[in-house]
């Protein structure tokens, strides 16, 4: 079984995603943490983002990994693991911008489909295209959605439970930039999956978004038989 969950950044994606892949027993696959990677490489190399070859090039050699399981996904990129690292606001900031990169999400989608296809029991995946391009035909889609100052709350309060110094107001305005970056890009834009189930997690908590989208899966599951 294929679960694919698109949405924007703070819809809660992630947490969601985790909760589905440990409720189910089915692969994780933290698309978000994979152009992470792709960026670290390129500010560890030192190329400009504006070098849209020479950051298409790098990434394309570069080795980027994810093992384990929801519980405990590490990243690795040539080798080394930086899953740690990967999660810091100016990498956050990188990723978004190389992953308008169209040889990038290329790249992306290829080392993606090939982790979903092998795993044995199915794989649930969360990110901006992944029911629309990665598995358009997932067994299950959903598109989760929120408002802004909803996403930024969330976001502001994850960052301060980590100790990321950080305020809503530049937490807010980072959101707003990226919806924006998402929707506008030419290469998979940010858009609603033909067949997704869309929530709007604004005024629900992460049990209750979780549980309907529980539901779905069942629903689906028991059409299918």
């Amino acid at each position: 079984m294929i679960i694919a969950i698109d949405g924007p950044s703070g819809a809660g994606k992630s947490t969601l995603g985790k909760m589905l892949a440990r409720e189910l027993d089915l692969l994780y696959l933290d698309t978000g943490a994979m152009y992470r990677a792709g960026a670290l490489a390129v500010l560890r190399a030192g190329i400009s983002f504006e070098d849209e070859v020479g950051v298409a090039d790098l990434i394309k050699s570069s080795a980027i990994e994810l093992t384990g399981n929801a519980e405990n996904q590490k990243v690795s990129l040539d080798g080394n693991d930086v899953t740690t690292e990967i999660r810091t606001l100016v990498v956050a900031q990188a990723a978004s911008r190389v992953s308008t990169n169209s040889a990038v999400r290329r790249r992306m989608v290829e080392l993606q489909r090939q982790m979903g296809e092998r795993a044995e029991r199915g794989c649930v995946l969360e990110g901006r295209d992944i029911g629309t391009v990665v598995f358009p035909n997932a067994d299950v889609k959903f598109f989760l959605t929120a408002e802004p100052s909803a996403r930024a709350r969330r976001r502001f309060e994850e960052d301060k439970a980590k100790g990321r110094e950080s305020t809503y107001e530049q937490t807010l305005a980072e959101i707003n930039e990226r919806d924006e970056r998402d929707v506008a890009r030419d290469d998979s834009p940010l858009q609603i999956p033909e067949g997704a189930e869309v929530i709007d997690t604004s005024e629900l908590d992460l049990d209750e978004v979780f549980e309907q989208m529980l539901a779905v899966i069942r629903e689906r599951r028991s059409a299918a038989a």
